[in-house]
């Protein structure tokens, strides 16, 4: 049986452009995971791994669908062909029952990592670079100083409930929690 698997990093991302790859190979089951390939488990790998027979082949669209550490990679593979399973990727033209396919996967599978380490490289670089330019990271808060401190003070006079702050503040509860979290570190730092 041709077994399909698909993958796509975000909910926003549309994974017709594979699956209909998929269908066109002959495919007769597809499963799609949307989650980062740099996950070991994922929800539908994990399915499709449970219901693997011997004889099937499991097709993907691209390499990196499947895995993109190449440590993943190689253990996937390897498990395909204890249980006899084939595996083939459409764009690469790689087939494992080959001496050739084999050896494409693996400078595939190469690739792939090394696409994800220059990625990550990039980033860190692109953080630190940005560190120093005195930017930092993350969301701005939803309350201001001022207000974190206010909700402070209407937390400690308990004469409200948090659910009471967060209607006033037009926030969620978290939003509190994190809020009584910030103004105590500032009050910690001010002394």
């Amino acid at each position: 049986m041709l077994i399909g698997y698909a993958r796509v990093s975000t909910l926003d991302q549309d994974e017709s452009l594979q699956t209909d790859a998929l269908k066109k190979a002959g495919c007769e089951k597809i499963y799609t995971d949307h989650a980062s390939g740099a996950k070991e488990h994922r929800p539908q790998l994990d399915r499709m791994l449970d219901t693997l027979r011997k004889g099937d082949v499991v097709t993907v669209w691209k390499l990196d669908r499947l895995g993109r550490s190449v440590q993943n990679l190689v253990v996937l593979v390897n498990l395909f062909k204890q249980r006899g399973v084939e595996f083939r990727s459409l764009t690469e033209q790689m087939d494992t029952t080959t001496p050739g396919g084999v050896l494409v996967f693996n400078v595939f599978a190469a690739m792939a990592q090394f696409e994800r380490d220059l990625i990550r490289e990039r980033t860190n670089a692109g953080l630190q670079a940005a560190r120093r330019r005195g930017r930092k990271g993350g969301r701005k808060p939803k309350l201001t100083s001022a207000q974190a401190e206010r909700v402070r003070e209407l937390y400690d006079s308990k004469a409200v409930t948090v659910d009471e702050i967060a209607r006033q503040y037009d926030v969620g509860r978290t939003t509190v929690y994190r809020a009584l979290d910030r103004a105590k570190t500032q009050t910690k730092t001010q002394k």
